[in-house]
Formats: structure tokens, sequence, C-alpha cells
């Protein structure tokens, strides 16, 4: 009997060559191909994970470390770059330092006597301010200044439109920008001159510093630490080819390279310089010029700027392809794709899916790893909420607002993307209330 039904097994399942055909039950297919595409969407989280995971460390420190390293190598090849010598002062060229300013009144006898401190020879130093718009009594206030060429326009149509109408009254060969609210050091004039002594040199970005009025100032305090990493970041990239973008605190450029901007631009300064850059420019960035300002006076207000900031930041992305272009660009794209692209536009995403992907990995029971890293994960959001919360009781705690203010500035991405879509065609903006 056993005999005959393995012979009628054998016959049905024969074919036409003797062949026999294997025979599995349907469930036991069905779950080994439930299995497989489990294991393929597993893989896909990891590789996901991983891939996100080192965007957001690259971004934030993986490029510091690589241009740190670069800068090193080039040194030891090249030498380190020496600073240029000044020529006398009769050989040094005019300039003119242009002040964008829109219902500044408060602030115009503090910026005079500023830039009356300033060491350059007065009769090559031209001081102009463009007032966009203005309302309160800032052009009265300058009418008393023999010294102050004043360029109004009564349409309130932003910064670039200003800077584009103000253009057209400078006659020097070069012409620096700076903000109404800060204040600049003495030397600053001659060391942006200093800079373009090479005639690669298109752009000279100087440094921005933020103070605190009062210790207890958290936006004051995030923003500083913020821009001092940055700082150094824009020192190595000047040494390795350019700097990426010049700060709106403080910056020059040769005049007959100006082009204008379309009024909606959010980032002139960003936009202005980098434009340069494609053109074949180098911007220096001298540390020894800087700009002084006072912090936001609290994070609802620096929210205001970290907002526009981004929104300008996609929108500057968009402007600026041809930078994104490896075979005209070079070093330059690597420079740009890491120090601001990212940023603006691919970590913050990266940084949002690892909450979800962190948590699939965990369930999954994948590993130790994904363990610790998900308990790392909670630290810092705890963290941040931590510091979140101290500063709504006018309270501080230097690791958490760190936490806190990193945090905060990449949701102000996702804020920014709804800022420029509700701002389309508007240049003019909110001003954040300073400390």
């Amino acid at each position: 009997m056993v005999e005959h039904l393995t012979l009628n097994q054998r016959v049905q399942g024969s074919t036409p060559c003797g062949r026999t055909k294997r025979r599995f039950p349907s469930g036991i297919v069905s779950f080994s191909f439930n299995i497989n595409l489990n294991s393929i969407a597993m893989t896909v989280v990891i590789i996901l994970f991983w891939v996100c995971l080192f965007i957001v460390f690259y971004t934030y420190f993986g490029y510091g470390i690589l241009l740190f390293l670069l800068v090193k190598l080039k040194r030891l090849l090249k030498g380190k770059e020496k600073k240029a010598t000044l020529p006398p002062d009769e050989l040094l060229p005019d300039i003119t330092l242009m002040i964008c300013a829109y219902n500044e009144e408060l602030v115009v006898a503090e910026k005079m006597e500023n830039c009356r401190a300033l060491n350059y020879p007065k009769d090559k130093l031209k001081i102009m301010w463009v007032t966009n718009g203005s309302t309160d009594s800032t052009n009265e206030r300058l009418a008393k200044y023999d010294d102050v060429q004043v360029v109004f326009k009564p349409e309130r149509e932003g910064k670039t439109a200003a800077l584009n109408y103000g253009i057209h009254y400078v006659k020097t060969p070069l012409v620096a920008f700076t903000d109404a609210n800060t204040m600049l050091n003495s030397e600053s004039i001659r060391e942006i001159v200093r800079a373009f002594i090479d005639p690669k040199v298109g752009c000279v970005s100087g440094e921005k510093r933020v103070c605190a009025r009062t210790d207890g100032e958290t936006a004051a305090k995030g923003e500083g630490l913020y821009w001092k990493y940055e700082s150094t970041l824009k020192r190595w990239d000047s040494e390795l080819c350019s700097a990426m973008g010049a700060a709106g605190e403080l910056f020059a450029i040769r005049t007959h390279l100006y082009k204008e901007m379309p009024q909606d631009t959010l980032l002139d300064d960003f936009i202005m310089s980098m434009q340069l850059v494609d053109e074949g420019y180098k911007i220096a960035y001298t540390p020894e010029a800087y700009a002084m300002e006072y912090g936001s006076a609290n994070m609802e207000e620096e929210a205001k700027r970290k907002r526009r900031i981004c929104a300008g930041g996609l929108q500057s992305i968009a402007r600026l392809t041809p930078l994104l272009n490896p075979f005209r660009h070079g070093v330059v794209t690597f420079q740009y794709i890491s120090h601001r692209v990212l940023r603006w536009s691919v970590t913050p995403f990266a940084l949002l899916a690892l909450i979800p992907l962190n948590v699939i990995l965990v369930l999954a029971k994948q590993g130790w790893i994904y363990n610790l890293i998900w308990i790392l994960q909670v630290i810092f959001y705890l963290a941040a909420f931590l510091g979140w919360w101290l500063n709504k009781q006018g309270k501080k705690n230097k690791l958490l607002y760190v936490a806190y203010y990193f945090l905060f500035m990449n949701l102000n991405v996702f804020r920014g993307i709804k800022y420029l879509k509700t701002h389309k065609n508007n240049g003019a903006w909110e001003k954040a209330k300073r400390g």
C-alpha cells in the first residue's frame, strides 16, 4: 500500500520528460514570501537610518573635522597665507560705508559716533545712509551730520530694494555694507581694504559677534555660541578656497561687480556675495574686521529672524543652482553643499526622520546600538525641552540651551518653508527686537 501511494505521487508529479515537480503547501510559500518582504523592509529602514544619521553628523560635526584636516594639509603643502601690507594712507582707496535703515531713529547718534571712530582717512571714507520707507525721525536726525549722504526712498520695499537703489549713488571703487544697529571695531575698514589687495577677492566678509545685555538672554547666548562655531568654519572655508557667503552685519564688494537682485530676495548679503563666487571671485573672511550687535530680545523675536533666514536659505539654493555643479566649481561646490545646502534643506528632515526610524529598529530588536542611539535621542530631546521650559521661567542652563537652540534652528527650517510660500514677491520683513 505504501509502495502504491509513493508510485501514485510520482505519477501525479511527473513531467513529460520524466522530471519530478516539487509541491509545497500554499501556507508555507506565503510565510516564506512574508519573511522575505519583512527582511527587505527592515534592510531599507536600517539603510535610511544610517544615511540620516550620517547626514546630521556630517553637517554639524563631520564637515568641520574634514575642513580642519584639509586646511592643515594645505598649510603643509603651501604654507600659511600671510597678510598683505597696506599702502600709506595717501594711497588707500576710497570706500563707501552704506547703511540701509528703516525707522532707526534710536540708534542714529550711536551709529554715527561709531562711524567717526573708524580708523580710516576721513577724506577717503564716505558715509551713506539709505533710508527706505522710514516714517520716524531718522532722516531729520541724519540731517544734522554734514558728512553724511542720505538717500531716501519713501516706499518701503525691503532691504534688497534699498541696496539696488542706493548702489547707483556710490562713486567709490569699494563699498562696504553694515546695519544701523551694529557697531564696528575701529580697524575694520582698514582690514577690509587689506583683503582687497588680492585681485582674486571680489568680496570681503567681516566677523559677526553677538553680545547680551544681561546674563539671562537665552537668545543672545544661543546665537553667540552658534556664531562662534560658524565663524571658525568661515575662517577655514576662506583659507581652503572661499568663504561660503558674507554676513550682512559687515561685508564689502568691488562696486563694479554689484548686480541688482530681485526685490523679493530675503538673504541679500548671501546672494550678492555668492554670485561673485559663481563668477570666479573669492570671498575673503576677515575676523579682524568685526561687527558687534545685541542678540534678539527673546526667543520669540529670534524666531522671526531664524524663520526668515531659513526661508532665504531655501530661496538662495533655488537661485544659485550653478554653484551645485562640481564640474564647474569643484571645491567650491563641495564647500557650498556641505556648509550651506545641507543645513537649509536635507539635514532638518534627516533629523526628524531619525525618530520614527530609530523607534522601528528598537521595536524590531535589531541590536544594542539602536537602543543606545534611541536613549541618546531621548536625552537630547528632554534636554531641549528642559531648556525651553527654563527659558519660559526666566532661568538658564548652558548645556540645556545649547540643545534647545540647536533644535530651535532646525525647526525653523519648516517654518521657513511656510514663510517662503506666504511672502512671495515681498522683500520687506518684520524687524526683530534686540536685547
